[in-house]
């Protein structure tokens, strides 16, 4: 197998004495869509955020091309970091921010562009995601769709090489949500990142991902092959493909 773009090793959290992560083991492979399943309140997003360095772990290490984040200096770190982009789930734009102002963000804040230089990346970038009609508008003037496809441009507008998507299809119609796992997949195609996708839309991720973890309980039950998944005998596995309620379940602590 080849080195994997990102591995995760033996990842832990817990919040207030509540473990959310208990030892996640993961790998994410190169020039794919790695789609992260499971319930709702699994930590989901608390392993994104882990990723990106949003949070930090209580043990446990992530390795970047093989090397251990936790043995980088703060100017690797920093310089992976940059190499990363997030999408929030609920897209995070400022509504005080025309459409162009919101896709310029973050070039200006991370990579600290003149506003020339800044204008041309943001027109680039809203031509391929036909954006280009809108820039003048603020988000509450969009769709809900386009608005969804401008907080693409911005993750995507500092050309990083991985993009983590956390529930990127949340609150959209059957159409939309389509319509998005196919942008993120054109995209992907197009400029050649490395995705994490946090979701529980299955089997609709299946049709863009190369690679599918579950987690489940703070830990990867299964990792592999979409096509694969349903040879898999654990049965909370296939109670989740299924659509069917754990016996006599809690809750999750919301922390998805």
């Amino acid at each position: 197998m080849t080195q994997p773009m990102i591995e995760i090793r033996g990842l832990t959290k817990a919040f207030q004495g509540q473990p959310v992560l208990r030892g996640v083991d993961m790998v994410v492979p190169e020039g794919m869509v790695t789609a992260v399943i499971g319930k709702s309140g699994e930590g989901k997003s608390v392993l994104l955020k882990h990723i990106i360095g949003l949070m930090a772990q209580d043990s446990g290490d992530i390795l970047f091309q093989g090397q251990p984040l936790s043995a980088m200096s703060r100017d690797e770190r920093r310089a992976f970091r940059r190499r990363c982009s997030y999408m929030f789930q609920n897209m995070a734009l400022f509504d005080s921010m025309t459409v162009s102002q919101n896709i310029a963000l973050p070039l200006r804040e991370t990579l600290r562009l003149s506003e020339a230089e800044a204008d041309a990346r943001v027109g680039a970038m809203a031509e391929r995601l036909e954006l280009t009609g809108i820039l003048h508008k603020y988000p509450s003037q969009i769709s809900g769709g386009m608005q969804k496809r401008v907080a693409l441009a911005r993750a995507l507008v500092t050309e990083p090489g991985v993009v983590l998507f956390d529930e990127p299809t949340t609150g959209l119609d059957p159409i939309r949500k389509a319509s998005v796992l196919a942008l993120i997949d054109q995209s992907r195609r197009q400029f050649g990142f490395t995705a994490v996708l946090v979701s529980h839309d299955i089997p609709d991720v299946f049709g863009i991902a190369g690679h599918v973890a579950m987690l489940d309980a703070g830990r990867i039950l299964w990792q592999g092959l979409p096509q694969d998944i349903s040879d898999c005998d654990d049965p909370a596995v296939q109670r989740f493909l299924a659509g069917e309620p754990e016996p006599d379940s809690d809750e999750g602590d919301g922390r998805d």
